[in-house]
């Protein structure tokens, strides 16, 4: 049985301890996660696998997207959290951008793992609206890094007014 810590993306403490199957893929995890915070299970949502910075990394959606990549009914959790303290990132309705980090936090010996997941542990109360996100480049751009054409530039011809030649084209409108 795998122990997992999830942590609501707030400023407030909101973290369930949910203790589940190993064995389990990502999708079961997936419902076990909202409904523990209290959500139906029924929006849209991925896990992103996770540095030990929380640093996002690539996508395991709900469903599958692309031939060949990943979902979370084909990723088992014992495959994807393999020792205390790996991460993944989940984010739960696109619409509100629920985000929640998730870590193995111990992997407990059961003689029973037939057990649905369960909420062993629970702090904090989810607030009634998703926390707002702001989302910010990588790197700042500055005028210098942007490409401006002007009436001047000739890329692959001169296409100023005088030079166009369409008959349909009147200059009156």
């Amino acid at each position: 049985m795998y122990k997992i810590r999830v942590i609501l993306d707030t400023e407030e403490d909101v973290i369930r301890d949910i203790i589940i199957d190993g064995n389990a893929n990502l999708e079961q995890l997936h419902f076990a996660i909202a409904k523990a915070f209290g959500f139906n299970g029924q929006e849209m949502a991925s896990f992103y696998k996770a540095d030990n910075q929380w640093n996002q990394g690539d996508e395991i959606p709900l469903f599958e997207m692309e031939e060949d990549k990943p979902s979370m009914q084909t990723c088992v959790i014992n495959k994807k959290l393999t020792k205390k303290h790996d991460k993944l990132i989940y984010v739960y309705d696109f619409l509100e951008m629920w985000t929640f980090f998730v870590e193995l936090i111990d992997i407990v010996k059961s003689t029973n793992e037939n057990i649905e997941a369960i909420v062993v542990g629970s702090v904090g109360k989810v607030p009634k609206k998703a926390p707002k996100r702001e989302f910010k480049s990588e790197s700042k751009k500055n005028e210098d890094d942007l490409i401006f054409f002007n009436d001047e530039d000739d890329v692959d011809g001169d296409y100023s007014d005088e030079n166009y030649d369409d008959p349909y084209y009147d200059d009156e409108y």
